[in-house]
């Protein structure tokens, strides 16, 4: 085992992994060093300092970092993410089995959201061009025509 410049052991075992600079960690995640930050300050992620004060990920920080991204595609909220995150380890790279719960947690939520969406785009040219979003079968804002009391025109916007 010998020092690197900054401050930092490595071993030319293999069977100890490098830490990420988070340089490295952006350009192999493909996610800039704003975000990671930002990641890391909301407690999605997490690092080390080392004698220089400078951050070193963990290799199995990548791993969560793709989770964080695609969740975010799929439309999970990042307190969602954080929460499904806490459930890993932190004692241990997490398992196939560990990643597995993780995204079990999510499924249900997904096909719902799924179904809503369908069935949204299946009503959707019913309320194109509408205008007041008081249609009584309005998928949108008011289904069952509840404002139609109200009279014609957006009452919803008049709430603000």
């Amino acid at each position: 085992m010998h020092r690197l410049r900054n401050g930092d052991m490595r071993t030319d075992s293999p069977n100890i992994t490098r830490e990420l600079t988070v340089g490295q960690l952006s350009a192999r995640s493909g996610v800039a060093i704003t975000a990671l930050r930002f990641y890391e300050a909301k407690g999605l992620i997490s690092s080390r300092r080392n004698a220089g004060n400078q951050r070193r990920y963990p290799r199995e920080m990548l791993r969560r970092v793709a989770l964080i991204k695609t969740a975010q595609r799929l439309g999970i909220p990042l307190a969602s993410i954080e929460s499904a995150l806490q459930t890993l380890p932190t004692d241990r790279p997490a398992t196939l089995d560990d990643w597995s719960r993780l995204s079990e947690r999510w499924k249900v939520d997904l096909d719902e959201r799924i179904n809503r969406l369908t069935a949204l785009r299946d009503q959707l040219n019913g309320c194109i061009g509408c205008g007041c979003l008081s249609m009584e079968a309005c998928p949108l804002r008011n289904w069952g025509d509840s404002l139609g009391e109200s009279g014609a025109g957006p009452r919803l916007l008049d709430q603000d």
